[in-house]
Order: C-alpha cells, then sequence, then structure tokens
C-alpha cells in the first residue's frame, strides 16, 4: 500500500489519502470574514476537495470542527445539518480552540472514503 499526498508542501499536504480514506484540512481562503462565511466558504471548499479524490460529502467518516468562540456553535451546527445529505452525518467532535493565526475563527479536519 502507498500513501498518496496531494499537492505536499514542507508542512502539510492539502489532500493525504491512504487505504481508499482521504484525510484534509479547511480553513477559509478569505479568512476576513465572520465565522458564518467562514464555516461556508470551508464546505464548499471540502466538496470540492472531495471532489478532486473521487469521493463526497456523503462518504465523510469523520470531522473535527475547531472554532474560537462559543458564539458561533449555533451557526456552525445549522450550516453543518444542511449541507450534510440526510443519514450521512460522520462522527463528530466540535472544540474551543486559539487559532495560531487570529483571523481563523473556524478550521474542520476531514476523513472521508473513497470508493
Amino acid at each position: 500500500m502507498s500513501i498518496s499526498r496531494i499537492n505536499p508542501q514542507r508542512r502539510w499536504s492539502d489532500v493525504t489519502v491512504f487505504n481508499q480514506t482521504a484525510y484534509f484540512v479547511e480553513v477559509a481562503d478569505n479568512p476576513e470574514e465572520e465565522a458564518e462565511g467562514q464555516v461556508r466558504q470551508i464546505l464548499a471548499q471540502a466538496e470540492q476537495r472531495l471532489a478532486s479524490v473521487g469521493s463526497h460529502k456523503g462518504n465523510l467518516l469523520s470531522a473535527t470542527i475547531y472554532f474560537t468562540d462559543r458564539k458561533w456553535i449555533s451557526t456552525i451546527n445549522e450550516q453543518w445539518e444542511s449541507w450534510l445529505p440526510e443519514g450521512c452525518a460522520p462522527v463528530r467532535a466540535a472544540v474551543k480552540a486559539e487559532m495560531v493565526d487570529p483571523c481563523y475563527l473556524v478550521e474542520i479536519s476531514f476523513v472521508a472514503a473513497i470508493f
């Protein structure tokens, strides 16, 4: 078995694929938006990233959502629930955390199956 790294950089790869499983993290391309806008961007970017490896949001296995302020959790949950296909929710953790770059208010780590 081999490990495939898509667009590897010195500190990270855009996606790592191993054993028909994709691992990736998304932050907003435009961090100047508030949390709601950042979540919208992240979910759209995740769909593109999943498609790039031959997967989709219905194949998500796990997600960890990191956010900087508890006041955004209801907005995050609303967008998350409306984005996911019915009956396809992955295991999920939501963590209040301090981001290294304070411009980022939300970051999501994804794991998805590839068929």
